[in-house]
């Protein structure tokens, strides 16, 4: 995978989060946990975009270690909502679909940059 499609899918799914966050406050009155899941959410991709231009190979791989971390927290808001009745299965499935493939794309570009360091 290149990095370009991550950057890609992470900013789509960023936008889903906003979008997400957006209906949360309106439809929902929710603001706690929109807030949460709108800066982690988002972050992803934005750790991304900064990791693209880091110093060295070890501040890429620290980014996208990052990106991973706020990733993982995405998750967990996500199936939070879910649990407390904010959004239904089949939103959640999406955005918890989408949240895994970055999950694993980042791990997969982690092990890679390393690998390319020995």
């Amino acid at each position: 995978m290149s990095k370009s499609v991550l950057r890609d899918k992470s900013y789509l799914f960023a936008i889903r989060i906003v979008k997400l966050s957006q209906f949360l406050q309106s439809n929902k009155k929710e603001f706690v946990l929109s807030k949460q899941v709108l800066k982690s959410g988002t972050s992803i991709g934005a750790l991304i975009r900064e990791a693209e231009f880091g110093q060295s190979k070890p501040d890429f791989i620290n980014k996208m270690n990052i990106a991973l971390k706020e990733a993982n927290e995405t998750d967990f808001w996500l199936s939070l909502l879910k649990d407390t009745d904010y959004i239904d299965e089949p939103l959640h499935k999406s955005l918890s679909n989408e949240c895994t493939e970055l999950l694993k794309m980042l791990i997969s570009t982690i092990k890679t940059t390393k690998n390319n360091l020995k």
